[in-house]
């Protein structure tokens, strides 16, 4: 598996959406606070605080596992990068300028095969690493905050052009990190087949989009219905997913504790969209999930109509009714088209051919990662 100069791009095109979200979620926590709105800055601020904090542990984790697999000790000066908030531009840093070695230099003259083999899975490897970084952030901070800039849209119906902004860009972002991701994966993994071509990319970017949409709008009606009974509900929803984490003995980390705070995450992430979390047979338990986000989100919607209250007017929300069902009717859709037709089906059996004796090591941390 190579890492061409097309990929280069678009890691560059990554870490630009990755600072254009963080840069819109500081001057949309900036703006409530100079606008007095101070339970609203702290919540925005407290989501990207969570995000990037989650993100910079799990960073710090991988950087001291590799270390320690390479025989090197642990230096200090990667703490403090960590603690400074830089371990994921850092990673960025090393990773395109490696990157940049292999795609443009390698491709362009013969090198020892093994060496060029050697070269480009250490940059895959790295842009995995960050593929799963960013998905991490992306579902932590980037959906609570889609849906408290949603929640003000419809409580109060004035929202300014960085709140605009902010959902647009964070929905941008999840979707663009949910099919780097799969991308990444596929390209790491021998035993899956490669997302190649638009259609495949397009229809997992849709089927992960629309879902989400139609469950964050509907979300946000249970908040507008009463904030405690939503928040108990999403509550419950996270211990489950932290729950089924732990049933099935996920093996991501290699020390207890990061393993305790990924299933954590993990039950977070549940929240908003399914992942394999052990990478079995996919068909039955994503079946049951989205039965269960179908009868939750048609359930909200028929409280709304059955026991219609002062929030909307009809005129108001009808549209919004529309949204939620047209979007979920896309995305089961798109789900389906996806699982059916471009599912990286693993092969019966890989093997990995040896040159001169040497075998082609396929050893990766995301094969114990989020699956599809």
């Amino acid at each position: 598996m190579k890492y061409t100069k097309h990929d280069f791009m678009m890691s560059v095109l990554g870490i630009m959406i990755y600072v254009t979200d963080l840069i819109v979620d500081i001057w949309v926590s900036v703006k409530f606070f100079h606008e007095g709105q101070y339970v609203f800055g702290i919540l925005a601020l407290s989501f990207m605080l969570f995000g990037t904090l989650v993100v910079q542990c799990f960073s710090y984790s991988w950087f001291k596992a590799d270390l320690k697999k390479a025989g090197q000790e642990s230096q200090h000066c990667l703490l403090l990068l960590h603690c400074l908030q830089g371990g994921v531009f850092t990673r960025y840093w090393f990773a395109l300028k490696k990157g940049y070695g292999v795609a443009f230099k390698y491709s362009s003259k013969t090198t020892n095969f093994l060496e060029e083999i050697d070269q480009h899975k250490e940059v895959i490897d790295r842009m995995t690493d960050l593929s799963m970084l960013r998905l991490f952030e992306t579902y932590l901070e980037g959906c609570p905050q889609v849906i408290l800039q949603l929640y003000i849209l419809l409580e109060h119906g004035q929202v300014n052009f960085s709140q605009y902004s902010a959902i647009v860009v964070s929905c941008c972002a999840i979707s663009c990190s949910a099919v780097d991701y799969q991308i990444a994966l596929r390209k790491s993994l021998p035993d899956k087949n490669l997302l190649n071509g638009s259609g495949p990319k397009f229809t997992y970017l849709f089927y992960k989009l629309f879902t989400l949409i139609s469950w964050m709008l509907s979300v946000v009606l249970l908040l507008l219905l009463n904030v405690k009974i939503a928040l108990f509900l999403l509550l419950l929803l996270w211990f489950l997913g932290i729950i089924w984490a732990f049933k099935k003995q996920t093996q991501f980390c290699t020390s207890v504790s990061m393993e305790f705070v990924y299933r954590i995450v993990v039950g977070f992430i549940l929240i908003f969209t399914f992942f394999n979390i052990k990478g079995q047979n996919t068909k039955r338990p994503v079946s049951y999930y989205y039965t269960v986000r179908v009868l939750a989100t048609l359930g909200t919607l028929i409280v709304f109509w059955v026991f219609p209250l002062s929030i909307f007017s009809p005129d108001y929300f009808i549209p919004i009714s529309i949204t939620i069902l047209l979007t979920l009717l896309l995305g089961i859709i798109f789900l389906i088209v996806y699982y059916e037709t471009f599912h990286p089906t693993r092969r019966e059996e890989t093997k990995c051919d040896e040159i001169d004796g040497k075998s082609v090591q396929r050893d990766c941390r995301v094969r114990y990662f989020l699956m599809e």
